[in-house]
């Protein structure tokens, strides 16, 4: 059974209860979004990436939810009444929890897969307002506003950046960035301010207004393949752009106290084409031709997670006697990205023959981050990982090279860096490489308690320096810092930046540079020199 199985065999329970439902004819709008609309976007969302591979508890959760949905419009008792709302509410923290896993795994990366994992995590909180209504929760607004608050967040909140993120696969632009925030803060905005000002209200549908007309534009310089789809596509916006300026007009009366639309008006005109015009034209062009996600490629993933002391507890069991005299055995290989015929000599020397160098380093962390990084002190001297000192004097890492057990890592030719200052473990790395799309990545784990960092960094050359660097650029997909637990992998809002030059015979600098959130919060110098020029 599919999701989209589902959905059009829902259509028979939606019109059966049109038929001999016993609740009020304006509660099928919300119903049809329950029944129909939602299993048939997971359809696109799901169905489509995983092809038979669906999550077996969403699937079911679907048919048990629908179920309950259908009854709820038949049972008035209150017990059961509870039980099949609460069914329902379930099965949203269930897409949630999908859309949740879906962001956490890609990371916020891609903005247009983004807007379709916030509208999955949304739908909890149609949810949430749905049991409010059906259950007569006090939420300090009337029974209408509660329902059309529920309402909203199937439609607004989950639909529409479900259809733009859609739509980004195929259309992308510094404009479309901007309005996939702003689609995606209305939701939330529209909920501040019918609870807490009319003023708040009425900015955020002049918000949607700029978003929803921002689409209609979109819509048009986007290129789709079929052309039935594109007038589809265009008409579903073009709804929206119509029933916005009612709920423009709307949010002016609550603003105002002069009223010229009343809710029934609002119900019948601004709900009835959402549903008919936005919701199911919109749905019918997605399913005419879904376009495809960018596929993030697989790389592999060391197999090592520490316990509550890394250092030099990790690398026993795990590590023989020093093997490796570098963190790499050939830069030739990461051929054409480095050129070692053209890059200094005693760079390609540093990575190849790393024991046969002294290293310096001068640690500097912006003034901004001292409170976290002294925090963050304390427990790294007990870890013993990522063991940084909050001081900006010069000192020497020491350390050495050990060879790690391929079968125990997972990874080709994994080797250990083991890096100390005055005998204190600062650094465990383990670095290895692979290959993706005729590029050779460099791909270093540092191993955390329970878990492992992931640093996939792309090597490029600049003049006859070297650039080390995790910052995705558009032809690459794996660059980026990932953290790892088990087999569940999360890119986290860190980069990081290595530019290593030579100044002197036998002598290089590097310069390191990490940011969160694109905002700088490290920087590290090193002096890196050889043994025997000194």
């Amino acid at each position: 059974m599919t999701f989209r199985n589902i959905g059009l065999c829902n259509i028979l329970l939606l019109i059966f209860i049109g038929l001999f439902g016993i609740n009020p004819w304006y509660e099928l709008l919300l119903t049809v979004a329950q029944i129909v609309f939602v299993p048939l976007v997971l359809h696109l969302v799901i169905d489509d990436e995983n092809k038979k591979n669906s999550p077996k508890y969403l699937v079911h959760l679907t048919i048990v939810a629908s179920l309950a949905v259908f009854l709820s419009n038949f049972i008035e008792h209150d017990i059961f009444n509870v039980i099949l709302t609460l069914t329902y509410f379930i099965f949203t923290l269930g897409i949630a929890w999908y859309g949740l896993r879906r962001l956490l795994q890609r990371g916020l990366i891609q903005i247009e897969e983004c807007m379709i994992d916030f509208g999955l995590m949304f739908i909890a909180m149609g949810g949430a307002w749905f049991v409010a209504y059906k259950l007569n929760i006090d939420t300090g607004f009337s029974t209408m506003l509660t329902w059309l608050t529920a309402i909203h967040f199937h439609y607004s909140a989950f639909l529409l950046p479900i259809f733009l993120g859609f739509l980004g696969r195929i259309y992308s632009s510094k404009a479309y960035n901007v309005i996939c925030v702003l689609i995606l803060v209305s939701p939330i905005i529209v909920a501040l301010g019918i609870t807490f000002s009319t003023t708040i209200e009425l900015l955020s549908v002049l918000i949607y207004i700029v978003g929803i007309y921002s689409l209609i534009l979109f819509s048009y310089k986007a290129t789709f393949r079929n052309h039935w789809q594109k007038w589809f596509i265009r008409v579903s916006f073009m709804a929206l752009g119509i029933t916005i300026l009612f709920s423009l007009v709307y949010a002016f009366g609550n603003f105002s106290n002069n009223y010229t639309i009343t809710i029934d008006f609002m119900l019948r005109f601004h709900g009835l084409i959402n549903v008919g015009a936005f919701a199911a034209v919109g749905l019918i062009g997605w399913y005419i031709d879904t376009p495809e996600a960018t596929s993030r490629n697989e790389f592999p993933i060391s197999r090592l997670t520490g316990n509550f002391i890394i250092g030099d507890h990790f690398i026993k069991n795990k590590t023989d006697k020093p093997k490796y005299q570098g963190l790499v055995d050939n830069m030739a290989n990461y051929y054409p990205d480095v050129d070692v015929n053209l890059m200094a000599a005693a760079i390609r020397d540093f990575y190849e023959n790393t024991n046969s160098y002294r290293l310096f380093a001068k640690v500097q962390w912006y003034k901004w981050f001292l409170p976290f990084a002294f925090a963050y002190r304390l427990v790294s001297k007990r870890v013993k990982q990522i063991n940084l000192p909050l001081s900006s004097k010069q000192v020497e890492m020491t350390g050495d090279i050990y060879s790690v057990s391929e079968s125990l890592d997972g990874r080709p030719n994994p080797r250990a860096w083991v890096r100390k200052i005055n005998n204190e473990t600062v650094f465990v790395a383990l670095y290895s490489y692979h290959h993706s799309e005729e590029k050779q990545y460099m791909n270093i784990a540092l191993p955390l308690p329970f878990s492992t960092m992931i640093g996939i960094l792309e090597l490029e050359q600049v003049g006859n320096a070297l650039r080390l660097t995790s910052k995705r650029r558009q032809n690459t997909h794996d660059s980026g810092i990932y953290l790892a637990i088990h087999s569940f992998l999360m890119k986290l809002p860190i980069e990081e930046d290595f530019i290593v030059k030579e100044t002197a015979p036998g002598i290089l600098e590097a310069s390191h540079k990490m940011w969160i959130f694109s905002i700088p919060f490290l920087s590290i110098q090193y002096v890196i020199r050889k043994k025997s020029v000194e």
